[in-house]
């Protein structure tokens, strides 16, 4: 009997004589060029001189600072000493952030006060967030002593980008903790980063609260029940990209998702927490469930509600129950509330209206804490720097 051993008579072949008709070499088979061997270059990057900054027109992006904390994992998977640097850092393209997304991150403010101090406004609740997070996704987690160094850190390094008392701006804070390394299979990475970026932004209503249209986002769900909704990581935003500009396209500055079993019960805005006010405005109410992110501000916001005398709900919240509030608002760090002043779904147009005192009221108090104008009686404000004015 003959056996045939086809692999090993193709073993004997040479690449070029495989090659598709009418090529001659590997290389052409690609149809490609040979790419060139590039050498290894370290970026940098120029921050902005302060001086050149104009306070009163600062925007929400990003500015060039003058240094990011930065803090590696040692062998053991501790975190060992931070150090300050530029904003770029080297990694492996096999690292896990880039292939499996595990990185979390957070967003924050420093503020000049009227006494000439600067403090972060509720670092603490960050914190803790952050390590939530970082308990979901496999991160070592970030104590709130190494939270504050890092913060303070680089507030301190860019003191001078902090915007003046009375500008209305602020220095927005960007801490962000991911894995990396070569890692194929998913598992632990060899390395995390926790970084902690600073860019001074303005305010982001400068002429007063500005009431917006919304629309319900139907054709995708924001996040799953018992994934990953509740915490800040970083997928959670990537996938609000394209639902975010399509709304924008079609003229809503901001969408609302649903549940993602029935499309029943209010979630969330694409980046910030929904809150109603109640007809008669005696009630604050916010929806409650697993995949629904904690707003540090929503959490801020309930408190100061409740010292005002209202009552505050959160729990679940029916879409349908929109039509019954007589005030909508989005909340978050980058704007405290947005007021809406209408929602759309499926052609249906909810109108709200442009009245909202008791919103108004809220943002101001909140305000007011943030820069010192108003006693501080929560002990959200930790002061890290005092400069002159």
């Amino acid at each position: 009997m003959n056996i045939i051993r086809p692999i090993r008579a193709m073993s004997l072949l040479r690449a070029s004589q495989l090659a598709l008709p009418g090529f001659s070499s590997s290389a052409n088979i690609r149809g490609l060029k040979t790419l060139p061997h590039a050498s290894a270059e370290k970026k940098s990057e120029e921050p902005l001189n302060p001086a050149d900054l104009k306070w009163d027109s600062l925007g929400f992006d990003y500015v060039p600072t003058k240094g990011t904390v930065v803090y590696d994992t040692l062998g053991d998977g501790k975190w060992g000493e931070g150090r300050i640097q530029g904003p770029y850092v080297q990694m492996h393209l096999m690292s896990n952030v880039l292939h499996y997304g595990q990185a979390i991150f957070e967003g924050m403010k420093a503020f000049h006060q009227k006494d000439g101090s600067v403090s972060l406004f509720n670092p603490l609740e960050n914190a803790k967030r952050l390590r939530n997070g970082c308990r979901r996704l496999g991160i070592p987690e970030i104590s709130d002593e190494m939270f504050l160094e890092a913060l303070s850190n680089a507030v301190i390094e860019n003191i001078d980008y902090v915007p003046p008392y009375g500008s209305g701006g602020s220095l927005y804070m960007r801490p962000v903790v991911f894995g990396h390394g070569a890692k194929l299979g998913l598992g632990k990475a060899p390395t995390y980063t926790f970084a902690v970026l600073a860019s001074p932004v303005g305010n982001y209503y400068s002429g007063g609260l500005k009431a917006v249209d919304a629309c319900v986002i139907d054709a995708f769900d924001r996040a799953a029940p018992l994934g990953v909704g509740n915490v800040k990581c970083a997928g959670n935003y990537a996938a609000d990209v394209v639902p975010a500009s399509e709304a924008a396209a079609n003229g809503f500055p901001i969408g609302l998702y649903l549940d993602a079993v029935n499309h029943e019960y209010i979630e969330e805005f694409s980046t910030s927490n929904f809150l109603g006010i109640s007809a008669d405005k005696s009630t604050y109410i916010t929806p409650k469930s697993s995949s629904i992110l904690p707003s540090i501000t929503n959490i801020m916001l309930r408190q100061i509600a409740k010292d005002k005398g209202m009552k505050v709900e959160e729990r679940p919240v029916k879409f349908s129950e929109v039509e019954t509030f007589s005030q909508v608002a989005a909340c978050g760090t980058a704007v405290i509330v947005t007021p809406i002043k209408s929602i759309t779904r499926e052609g249906r147009k909810i109108e709200i209206g442009e009245d909202f005192d008791v919103l108004m009221g809220l943002y101001q108090d909140v305000r007011d804490l943030q820069t010192g104008d108003k006693e501080d009686i929560y002990g959200w404000s930790t002061v890290v720097a005092k400069k002159a004015l």
